[in-house]
């Protein structure tokens, strides 16, 4: 149990603020381990200071390596913008319906990711897009491939096994699928009425996919499926992690949250208590995406303290930990991270003409 609580950040993704690692960053990876970084554009200034950012955050590790994340989708979800290759929406890529596209966007997307240390991309997006049911178009709209499940899951499975093959862990999201909410998770907590049939069969089925294709991480959603779990939305929820996820469809990988930050959340629990119950359901890793150094602290404390009043099974958090470990070795093999690339040999590898092209055709779609 000591090591447990030694360790118990590893269970923890993190955001900051700045364009270095903070000394509070740094005090508290110090004192219970960190699972990872997650950036955001308020840490990125220029190609050269991500790569030592992402150095500098490896830095942070004990005896497993972190990992440094993003969102890099294409479109309105992308945060390294020029030089890197500016990507179109994913729909463009959709209404292509053409894999090998998808295999040299992804492994474009890998290549300029690798080169300046990020190991993990939170993409692709699998939920299946419905436009008539989606009038907030900035939730999900282009982000999504398509809005047949088939051509989600298709396309979906090529990118994640592309990225993994070049050394980016994936991961699929948001399970069991955010394509059919008509409210912004971001601020309320959405609600899909479909019958369970309905969801194994449209909703999951690209995730059915993402798991053949052995995806690294999956991110479940912040929506509530009364169908599945009446009370708790499927961040929260074991029956949809556990159950569900887990033991029906048969994930090996990580299960990440969504940010616990977002609205969806907050409006009836504290980040702390949803980290707690997050994990209780299931979940591997708990994002934090804010940039309160405090507020991840007291997220570690309230785990801490879950588990020593029998909230929370330690046996649970040590398999997560296990799982932690087995991924990331896959991944990132347990080498010291090199010194990063800089200069012209970093910026040879950004915004080339081949990503550029493949980018284009997408863009015509």
């Amino acid at each position: 149990m000591k090591t447990l609580h030694r360790h118990i950040g590893q269970l923890v993704v993190a955001g900051f603020g700045g364009y270095t690692v903070p000394a509070e960053l740094r005090a508290l990876a110090r004192e219970w381990d960190l699972g990872g970084v997650i950036l955001f554009g308020r840490n990125i200034e220029a190609p050269e200071q991500v790569a030592e950012l992402a150095f500098e955050s490896q830095q942070l590790a004990h005896d497993v390596p972190l990992w440094v994340s993003v969102d890099q989708e294409g479109g309105r979800v992308a945060r390294l913008r020029a030089p890197f290759t500016e990507w179109p929406p994913m729909g463009g890529l959709g209404r292509c319906g053409d894999t090998g596209l998808a295999a040299r966007f992804a492994a474009a997307l890998a290549d300029e990711l690798s080169a300046v240390g990020v190991t993990l991309d939170f993409a692709p997006v699998l939920d299946v897009f419905d436009e008539a049911a989606d009038p907030v178009d900035h939730v999900i709209g282009d982000r999504a491939l398509s809005s047949d499940p088939d051509a989600v899951g298709r396309l979906g499975g090529v990118i994640i096994e592309t990225l993994q093959r070049n050394g980016i862990a994936a991961c699929a999201k948001h399970f069991p699928g955010h394509g059919d909410t008509r409210a912004d998770s971001h601020h309320e907590l959405p609600v899909v009425e479909h019958p369970p049939e309905r969801l194994r069969e449209h909703e999951m089925a690209p995730f059915r996919a993402a798991i053949a294709a052995d995806v690294a991480t999956v991110m479940t959603a912040h929506v509530l499926y009364p169908a599945l779990d009446d009370e708790q939305p499927a961040t929260l929820s074991r029956t949809i992690v556990d159950d569900i996820l887990r033991r029906e469809l048969g994930h090996q990988g990580l299960v990440v949250t969504d940010d616990l930050d977002m609205g969806a959340i907050t409006v009836s629990h504290t980040v702390e208590q949803a980290a707690v119950r997050a994990l209780d359901a299931g979940c591997d890793t708990v994002l934090v995406c804010g940039d309160s150094i405090e507020r991840h602290a007291a997220v570690i404390e309230a785990i801490i303290h879950a588990v020593e009043t029998d909230e929370l099974d330690g046996r649970r958090l040590e398999k997560a930990q296990l799982r932690q470990q087995r991924v990331k070795a896959r991944f990132m093999g347990g080498e010291r991270p090199r010194r990063p690339l800089s200069g012209k040999a970093l910026r040879a590898r950004l915004g080339t003409a081949l990503h550029q092209a493949a980018a284009e055709e997408i863009a015509r779609a």
